[in-house]
């Protein structure tokens, strides 16, 4: 085995093995200790998908969807984001989570089965965010909320997520970005990574990344701003939007 493909293989491991336990647990977990939840948008959802909420920003808040759309959730978690658009996009629309962390997965589903018809247009996949479980060419809306940063390969989340769009579709996520690099003892440590911190892009390397996998318009806004641990630059919580234009 490589030593690449050991730091990955420890990176998704010490990711799985933090959001599981989130899983089975009552809490929170925000992204950089600040608010998971900056702004409700969809209505009243259930309080299992809240409890175990882990983001950093508003997706939603990025996007304007309408009845019949259709939208992908990368690492779905307990179904936050996707419980609220299924509310917006009713029942002709179609909102799919998707989490590689089945104690997460297993969750979702009970809390949508718990309330029946409520949310018939929910469905929950297990499966990589690197290797979308989802058709191409089928989506309206790629969202996520403080999880790509705990990829070990994002351009690779970025085609998926350019590959499962529509023509004019669009990426829009929360996520944890910075300015400058951080040291690189801080991206070997793996408590750093599942925390989010460790796999944080510079917003020109987020930029970057997103534009070689074929997406325009290409915005980044700083919600809020925080300092974690001993380094001496903030991370920002991040809205990233782009679009996929043929």
């Amino acid at each position: 085995m490589t030593e690449q493909s050991t730091s990955e293989l420890e990176i998704r491991k010490a990711v799985r093995d933090r959001y599981s336990k989130l899983a089975t647990s009552e809490s929170s977990d925000c992204c950089t200790g600040g608010s998971c939840d900056l702004v409700q948008i969809g209505g009243q959802i259930p309080v299992e998908a809240s409890s175990v909420s882990a983001g950093c920003g508003s997706p939603l808040q990025l996007v304007t969807l309408k009845e019949g759309d259709s939208v992908v959730d990368l690492g779905s978690g307990g179904g936050i984001d996707i419980f609220r658009a299924s509310q917006i996009i009713g029942e002709s629309g179609k909102a799919i989570g998707v989490d590689a962390t089945a104690e997460m997965i297993w969750r979702a589903r009970d809390t949508a089965k718990k309330y029946g018809d409520k949310y018939r247009n929910v469905e929950f996949r297990l499966g990589e965010i690197e290797h979308l479980p989802v058709e191409t060419n089928t989506i309206d809306y790629v969202i996520s909320n403080c999880v790509i940063n705990l990829s070990p390969d994002k351009l690779q989340v970025f085609r998926e997520s350019y590959r499962v769009l529509k023509n004019n579709g669009v990426f829009a996520v929360a996520d944890v970005t910075l300015q400058q690099e951080i040291p690189g003892d801080a991206k070997r440590d793996m408590d750093s990574w599942s925390a989010c911190i460790a796999g944080a892009l510079t917003d020109s390397e987020y930029t970057r990344l997103l534009q070689a996998a074929g997406f325009q318009n290409i915005t980044i806004e700083h919600v809020s701003t925080t300092n974690i641990g001993d380094y001496p630059f903030p991370y920002y919580s991040s809205h990233i939007k782009a679009t996929k234009i043929i």
